[in-house]
Parts: structure tokens; sequence; C-alpha cells
């Protein structure tokens, strides 16, 4: 492809964005990124964030991270890479009905958990506990901007990073696309949350309150498509994205059920407390300067500029579950001699 012909084909792409796409939707022809890059042949800024996450190491790893049962033994509860998958398609179903940026809503979708911990949201509280301060969308926006790519980061557009670190119900996202996407996040993580826990013996369909189920729907697949379609509804060509009211409250209630019925029920906290154990003695051991070399080279470097603590919590919220449990045998358990 000659340079004309690449100037044209992206000249094409931002008219028809220009013509397709909603007044309120960010286009792809005001990306900003903070290190400049070559233009590409055929893909816009955003399809190229879409396209570093989904190729970078923190977004493999998100396969054997939990989202909320520890190790499962069976093969059909979510993982954090799953629900990401999940959150995407939602986003990009509405993104698509709002006529809003879909690649946009993609990289966004793909890069909100990269900060996850070990053990799910179990290993984000007690990391917070233990360094002072942790959220993993806080820690999501240093793995794309620091930890990624051997400490370069993978220098993405500011409405992406600005999409990851507000994803979270209390986030302000500057964009559409980063409303969709916190909207999304709560359809996936309550409805598949759901399904597991009915997998996992702890709930029974019927157990949800009527009022929501009639509201929402009696089923995992009625409830998130009336939630989408719900908040299509509502928000289409405004300069908003949020479900009506009444769904606001039923979807708020629903949340609260979750808690108050699968996330801190015994069979679930009894996990979280040997996860917990489990990550302070690693935290521990990596923060004492006696074992300061154990800690990978790429980590004391950071430990230089940041201080241990920091450099201690990026190591263990990068690890995945197997990899924790796997160090922590290591370090704990007494070896059994071989002949």
């Amino acid at each position: 492809m000659n340079r004309s012909t690449h100037i044209e084909f992206n000249k094409s792409r931002y008219e028809l964005e220009d013509k397709y796409l909603s007044r309120y939707a960010a286009k792809s022809r005001d990306a900003v990124r903070f290190e400049p890059v070559k233009a590409s042949e055929i893909r816009t800024d955003y399809q190229r964030d879409r396209d570093r996450i989904i190729h970078s190491k923190s977004f493999r790893r998100l396969k054997h991270k939990t989202q909320v049962f520890l190790s499962p033994e069976g093969d059909h509860y979510r993982t954090r890479l799953t629900h990401t998958l999940e959150v995407a398609q939602i986003a990009r179903t509405i993104a698509r009905a709002l006529r809003l940026n879909e690649d946009l809503t993609e990289a966004i979708a793909l890069g909100h958990d990269l900060g996850h911990t070990p053990f799910g949201h179990a290993g984000e509280r007690t990391l917070d506990k233990l360094s002072g301060h942790f959220a993993h969308n806080e820690q999501s926006l240093r793995v794309v901007e620091l930890l990624e790519n051997d400490g370069e980061g993978l220098n993405l557009t500011d409405l992406v990073k600005d999409g990851i670190l507000n994803h979270c119900s209390k986030g302000t996202p500057k964009s559409l696309e980063g409303k969709v996407v916190s909207w999304s996040d709560r359809i996936a993580y309550i409805n598949h949350d759901i399904e597991d826990g009915i997998t996992a013996g702890l709930l029974k369909e019927e157990d949800i309150p009527d009022k929501y189920r009639k509201l929402l729907g009696d089923s995992k697949g009625a409830r998130i498509n009336n939630m989408v379609c719900d908040i299509v509804y509502n928000s289409f060509d405004k300069d908003c994205v949020s479900p009506s009211d009444e769904f606001k409250e039923g979807i708020a209630g629903i949340r609260q059920f979750m808690f108050d019925n699968l996330y801190f029920v015994d069979a679930v906290m009894g996990n979280e407390a040997r996860s917990d154990r489990m990550i302070k003695m690693l935290f521990d051991y990596h923060t004492d300067k006696a074992n300061f070399d154990e800690l990978p080279v790429f980590f004391r470097q950071i430990s230089e500029r940041d201080g241990i603590v920091q450099a201690v919590t990026d190591y263990i919220a990068s690890m995945t579950d197997t990899y924790a449990m796997r160090l922590f045998e290591k370090i704990y358990l007494p070896t059994i001699w071989k002949d």
C-alpha cells in the first residue's frame, strides 16, 4: 500500500465515522496519544489500542485469575478473562446500538481489569490493607502506562486510559464509550456471578427476589437482554449512557442481593481467609530486606524508583492464582528430598 492509498484509506474511515456515528461518539481522528506513533495503514488508533491490549502479557494472565470462586475444580466457572470477554461483548452491543465508537469501547473493555490481583476481590482487599492503598482500576492504568512491555507501557490513547481508570461504578468516564463499559461490567458480573453461584450450589434462581425477576428477567439471558435494551432505549441519541430509573434501582437491588447471599457467605469467605494469609505472607517475605534479591529484576528496578512496598504490590498484583500458590509453596513448604 503506497502512501497516497494509506491516506485515502484513513480519510474514508474518518468520513464513515462522521456519517454514521452519533454526534456524541468519540471520533478516531481525535484520538490523542502521549507518545506519537506513525499512523497505521489500515487501523485507527483505537483499533491499535485494542490490539496492543489483547496481545499483552497482562491480558493473557487473566485466564488464570479468579473471578469469584477461587481455583475452581470445574471447567464452567468464570475467570477474570472470560469476565472480560463477556464485558466486551455486552459493551460492543450497546455501543453499536447507540452508534458509538465500537473500537474505543472494545479497547476499554478488554483493558479494564488488567490490574486485578490473584484471588479476585479478596486479593484486592488484602493488598489494599498491606500496601496502604490499592484499587484494581488504578492498577490497571499503572499496568498499561508503566508495567507492560518491560516497563515501557502500551502507550494507549487518552480516552482508553480514562475509560480503564473510571470503569468502576463510582467513576466518571469522559467518553460515552467509557460509560458503556462501566454499565456493561455491572451487567456482566451480576449475571455471570448468579450463574456461577447456582453452579456452585450456593444459589437457586428462585432465591432472587420476585420484584427483580419480574423487572429484570427470570434467567441470565433474559436479564442481560432486558438490561441492555433498557440502556439503549433510555440513552439513544442523548449525551448520556444510563439505564432508566426503574432499572437502575433494580440493578442496584440485585447487586446488593449478591453481596448478601453470595459474595460474603461462609463457603466463599473460607477461601478468602486462606488467600488473605497467603498474600500477606508473600508480601511480608518480599518486603523483608533480607529477601530483596529474590524479587525478579524488573520489580527490583521499580523499587529503586517507587519503593519496595510499591514494587512488591506490583509483583503480587501481577501474579496468577497458580503462580502465587506455587511461589508460596516454594517459600514456605518443606521440600522433599529425592534420591
